[in-house]
């Protein structure tokens, strides 16, 4: 249990932490209050997006507390990737799964029997061994933290038995505040995850479901490998993954990719365990550029810059969709999510169902309607994922391809009315399809039994010359826009809100979306797309971002320095957005700087006006562009100081700032170009031979970034603040 001692939990303190050892200055979200709810010993309960940093907020709680958090997890490979980057940050973390020999599980146990052991994961299984019950008693645990929480709901998109009896286990090992933890959780799942825990009282952290960044799209799966290869060759040289349903199908499409010369390689549970974690060690670290999987992959994978998720088949749930396309763009920047569909697959699997459970096979089929839903519907992508999700957008994203490539639109009243006096007259106990059914008059035995073809409403639906498949679209289209709700005791059950009773006394047209008829759409209409270039939805000239990256990579290799030192890729996307045709205009581009453009600019500048004339391109030569140059008396006073060879503490005690918030001065100055020479500081605090080290480290580094340097050199006696004294030698002697 977590000693009362550890309790308040300074915020200056966390962030201390936070900063000494993952390399992170701020919280972000909802971090730190989840954070310090669960070093207060309360029940926590976290539902937050992939990417949006879940694992800190159980890892760092697990470092400053005393004793040992236990991490239940679901998968081999996610507990390895995780305990491989905490070892990273100098974290003693382990696992305890069938993979180990016994000599190696006596480790593990001596670790945690001895106090030095912060964080053990262990899967639900290896959590109900006798053996390993008696053992945890023996331990002094601070909290237990469940990750992938949404496998404990039958609702979930990965149910799994086991976790059903998680609760219990907890309580045989001790009075124990817990932590769950889930990216993907309808409200249902959600009431479920709680009831199941016995935590409905829990202090819930919900953050929204959005990735702004993400573009979505589906296509019709016709010509489906000449499409996947052309949208391949669209991101030539990013990282992407690409999922299938069956071990066969990764295969095929791997070696597709091969022979048309795309470096890619197969990820799936029937590859020698070597051989998996061999491919994913060569993905993540950039010697293939797609990875062709089943869902296995990428649980916990933390690679920021998968720029494509491609689902070559249609996945068995919107949640599983969800978390697996919220594997792009992780970083913030590009992320398209292109999924092929044809009923054929739906088909295929409802036949993998037939051999479970009823209930099983009922709830399924559920997952499998909703699944149908989002593909076919015509309405904006991004507001029936997040609907899905309990969470209300507004408007339009206008960043999906039902948003560029919108279906007809037709205004309906009349056919509301009587969508919401069906689901009332019938007592709101059904689902969309049996409200359909009732409305376009059908009289099967679910009907009947309920005696619903009595009904005024029975048939009324007629009158309209619409399909039960119409109905159905109206009933989720009121849904997402707020006239219904789902009931979360039943599932799929649509209850009118308080909005549908006004709308109903008051009504007014509403605008619905037709949905896509994917089977009659061609193979035009996806070339049409891919002419246009709709599909990639980029602001940026994807052309001259390609001819920009292949003359920076030349030039890097001229100047025998990584292509980061040039410029880096925010810089290129801003260039091919504004296309600057002058020293000035490009000097005023975020990361660049006047200094900068004078070493390296030339080339570049001379790329850009050429494409400019022979496209005959308008120039956003009037368009503000964000600076990070700023010329302000501060910035002005420490160079002339450095000019000066003042040391650093004092500059920073004459303008009453703290050394951290001095040198991230410093970091803007040198990267708006200007050159700083700080030699006469950095030789009194750094002997020559630490200064070489981090120095080849960034000469052959692929990225400047910190944290990804403190993981480089953990264990060694650098810190922080030397490692961005040289990034700002390196850079202004290289860069400026």
């Amino acid at each position: 249990m977590i000693e009362q001692e550890n309790q308040p939990v300074l915020s200056e303190s966390l962030k201390a932490r936070l900063k000494e050892v993952f390399g992170f200055s701020q919280f972000r979200g909802d971090q730190e209050p989840i954070i310090e709810n669960i070093l207060k010993g309360k029940n926590t309960f976290v539902i937050m997006p992939t990417g949006a940093g879940k694992s800190l907020c159980y890892q760092l709680p697990a470092v400053v507390s005393r004793g040992m958090a236990i991490v239940i997890s679901p998968l081999i490979a996610l507990m390895k990737n995780q305990v491989d980057q905490l070892s990273a940050f100098g974290i003693n973390a382990q696992f305890l799964n069938s993979t180990l020999s016994k000599s190696e599980m006596n480790k593990v146990k001596k670790d945690a029997l001895d106090g030095t052991l912060k964080l053990l994961y262990i899967a639900p299984e290896s959590l109900n061994k006798e053996e390993n019950l008696d053992f945890l008693q023996k331990i002094e645990i601070a909290f237990v933290a469940i990750d992938e929480a949404h496998c404990i709901s039958e609702w979930g998109h990965d149910f799994r038995p086991e976790y059903r009896r998680i609760r219990g286990i907890i309580d045989n090992v001790g009075d124990l505040p817990i932590i769950a933890l889930t990216a993907t959780a309808t409200p249902k799942v959600q009431l479920d995850i709680r009831k199941n825990l016995h935590m409905e009282e829990v202090e819930t952290f919900k953050s929204s479901f959005n990735r702004k960044n993400l573009y979505y799209e589906v296509r019709p799966k016709k010509d489906a490998r000449k499409q996947l290869i052309q949208i391949i060759r669209t991101h030539k040289g990013k990282s992407g993954i690409i999922y299938c349903l069956s071990r066969k199908k990764v295969e095929e499409i791997a070696e597709l990719l091969k022979v048309n010369d795309i470096k890619a390689l197969p990820y799936h549970a029937g590859l020698d365990a070597s051989v998996r974690m061999n491919n994913q060690d060569a993905f993540l670290n950039e010697e293939v550029d797609v990875i062709v999987a089943t869902i296995a992959f990428g649980m916990g994978i933390d690679k920021p810059d998968v720029r494509f998720v491609i689902h070559y088949d249609v996945p068995k749930s919107l949640e599983g969709y969800y978390q697996e396309t919220g594997r792009a763009g992780r970083d913030g920047l590009e992320g398209n999510c292109i999924m092929f569909y044809r009923y054929d697959d739906i088909l295929k699997l409802e036949k993998f169902n037939k051999d479970k459970t009823v209930t099983e096979r009922d709830n399924a089929k559920h997952l499998l309607n909703e699944m149908v839903s989002y593909v076919t519907q015509g309405v904006c992508r991004r507001r029936q994922l997040l609907s899905y999700f309990g969470e209300v957008l507004d408007k339009d994203c206008g960043f999906c391809d039902n948003c560029i490539r919108p279906t007809e639109k037709i205004k309906v009243q009349d056919e509301a009315i009587l969508a919401i006096n069906a689901a009332l007259q019938t007592g709101q106990r059904f689902d969309a399809e049996h409200l359909a059914g009732v409305l376009t008059g059908q009289e099967n035995q679910y009907i009947k039994s309920y005696e619903h073809s009595k009904l005024d409403v029975f048939g009324k639906g007629l009158q309209f010359n619409e399909s039960p498949e119409f109905w159905a679209s109206l009933f989720r289209q009121l849904l997402i826009l707020g006239y219904f709700e789902k009931d979360l005791d039943n599932y799929g059950v649509l209850r009118v809100t308080e909005k549908g009773v006004v709308y109903s006394n008051d009504p007014y047209p509403v605008t619905i979306s037709k949905d896509h008829d994917y089977e009659a759409e061609g193979e035009n209409d996806v070339q049409e797309k891919e002419v246009s270039g709709e599909a990639s939805a980029h602001a940026y000239d994807e052309t001259l971002l390609g001819m920009l990256k292949a003359l920076r990579k030349k030039v890097a290799k001229e100047k025998n320095l990584p292509p980061y030192v040039i410029f880096q890729d925010p810089s290129l996307e801003e260039m091919s957005t504004t296309y600057p045709t002058s020293q000035q205009e490009m000097a005023q581009i975020n990361g660049v700087g006047l200094g900068k453009v004078q070493k390296f600019g030339k080339p570049f500048l001379e790329l850009i006006n050429t494409y400019v004339e022979e496209n005959d391109i308008e120039t956003a030569k009037d368009v503000v562009i964000k600076s990070t140059v700023n010329k302000s008396k501060i910035k002005i006073y420490i160079i002339q100081q450095v000019d000066r060879k003042i040391n650093l503490e004092e500059i920073a005690e004459a303008k009453g700032i703290g050394m951290d918030e001095l040198i991230e001065e410093i970091e803007h100055i040198c990267y708006s170009g200007t050159k700083l020479n700080l030699d006469y500081y950095i030789n009194q605090v750094m002997d020559k031979d630490k200064q070489n080290e981090i120095y080849d480290y960034f000469l052959t580094a692929e990225t400047d970034n910190i944290a990804h340097a403190l993981k480089e050199f953990s264990g060694e006696d650098i810190s922080e603040e030397e490692l961005r004294l040289m990034r700002i030698k390196f850079l202004s002697e290289l860069a400026n």
